[in-house]
């Protein structure tokens, strides 16, 4: 039986309609994936990328999103300011994406977000710390606000190792953090809050990126009687604190910020680096199928024993999941649109980090609220927990807390 074109171009269209014959693939639902993959800080955002990237596979696979395919538009933002911003311009003007995830250094985010405030289009802080990221935008200011966070921000993390000096009875602290805008925002946090505890720092000092001699700054703080070092900064200087202490044979504990958790503090500060204890909202463990699901996946996927920076992949993770969540519940890839979902999310969504239940409003974009960060302790080229007690409850999800500002 021969066919005329037009009934078969017919029967086609009729077979496709019934399902019989795939219809052409849907097109992909562009999302920026944004971070510093080269450089001191890369660990951070290698990790973040490959956490994010785990979760736009796992979500194609079951169908994508609004039947469409997320596609993940990678750059590298060096962990430069200018670099951000460029990547920013790109990822808005020419990709045309729909809503942005990344942002490891604080800097970074604050030279870049301002561009998606423009474009009405969502992004996702998944490392950045600095309080003020997503306070730029604040009412009354501004109508709305598209900066979302899901990582620990810096006044709460601030005040937890504030709270852990005080309640470890150490009368004389000192402050070290880093010149960027993340290690200066955080210094100034926790001095703030020391302020409203009574408390004023014996010695606070400053370091730049690529320091490898803190002999200066730990003296000063030695010959103010320190009994307790607070640091602020990313893994390769915190160690050379750890390691500066050694040297000058000094030992007072160190609570350090959240990237004391990097390999880099691992690797560079070695034995020095034992029981150094810093804020953390994942530790590598199984006690969760969630948690078990994703370590798996990502030792399998890219060859590795431990995640080079656990909170960054974590945090990565969970913020595809959530952005999806939102355009689901959108219906629609339009910006506001997904913004509105985020600030009214109706459905828990389960991440490994927590599954998050209504984790933003209108008037509070942070994920993260203090009940869900614990401490964790460097031990033996591991991260592990800090406390038995967060041992113990490790399985136990934590909510969010009503208010977390």
């Amino acid at each position: 039986m021969i066919l005329t074109k037009r009934a078969l171009v017919g029967a086609l269209l009729g077979a496709t309609a019934l399902g019989l014959v795939p219809a052409q693939a849907a097109d992909p639902i562009k999302i920026g994936l944004t971070g510093p993959y080269t450089g001191g800080s890369s660990s951070m955002g290698v990790s973040m990328r490959d956490g994010a990237k785990l979760a736009a596979a796992e979500i194609n696979k079951n169908g994508g999103v609004l039947g469409r395919p997320i596609q993940l538009i990678e750059r590298d933002d060096e962990a430069k300011n200018e670099v951000g911003a460029q990547v920013a311009q790109e990822l808005i003007n020419k990709e045309k994406v729909v809503a942005t995830v990344g942002f490891i250094n604080t800097g970074v985010a604050l030279a870049a977000q301002r561009f998606y405030q423009e474009a009405e289009i969502p992004v996702f802080n998944n490392v950045a710390t600095g309080t003020v990221i997503t306070n730029q935008f604040k009412e009354p200011d501004y109508d709305v606000n598209y900066v979302f966070r899901n990582s620990a921000y810096d006044v709460l993390q601030a005040g937890m190792m504030v709270d852990e000096a005080l309640a470890q009875n150490f009368k004389k602290i000192a402050i070290l953090a880093d010149s960027t805008n993340y290690g200066q925002l955080g210094r100034e946090d926790i001095e703030k809050y020391l302020a409203t505890k009574g408390v004023k720092p014996v010695a606070v000092e400053k370091f730049n990126i690529k320091d490898v001699d803190m002999t200066a700054q730990l003296l000063k703080s030695q010959q103010a009687g320190a009994d307790v070092i607070l640091a602020y900064g990313i893994g390769p200087e915190l160690a050379q604190i750890a390691n500066g202490m050694a040297k000058l044979g000094w030992k007072v504990p160190i609570i350090a910020s959240w990237p004391a958790s990097m390999q880099s503090f691992i690797d560079i500060a070695g034995t020095n680096g034992n029981g150094v204890i810093m804020p953390q909202t994942f530790i590598e463990d199984k006690t969760l199928p969630k948690r078990a699901s994703f370590l798996d996946d990502y030792y399998k996927t890219y060859g590795v024993t431990k995640i080079p920076t656990p909170v960054a992949g974590a945090q990565g993770y969970d913020s595809v999941y959530l952005i999806a969540a939102a355009i689901k519940q959108a219906g629609s890839t339009n910006g506001p649109k997904i913004r509105e979902a985020l600030e009214n999310l109706n459905t828990k969504v389960e991440g490994v980090v927590t599954t998050y239940d209504h984790p933003f409003t209108a008037k509070d974009h942070n994920a993260i609220s203090r009940n869900m960060v614990v401490f964790g302790k460097v031990q033996d080229g591991k991260i592990v927990y800090a406390k038995p007690e967060d041992a113990k409850n490790a399985g136990v999800v934590r909510v969010k807390e009503k208010s977390s500002n």
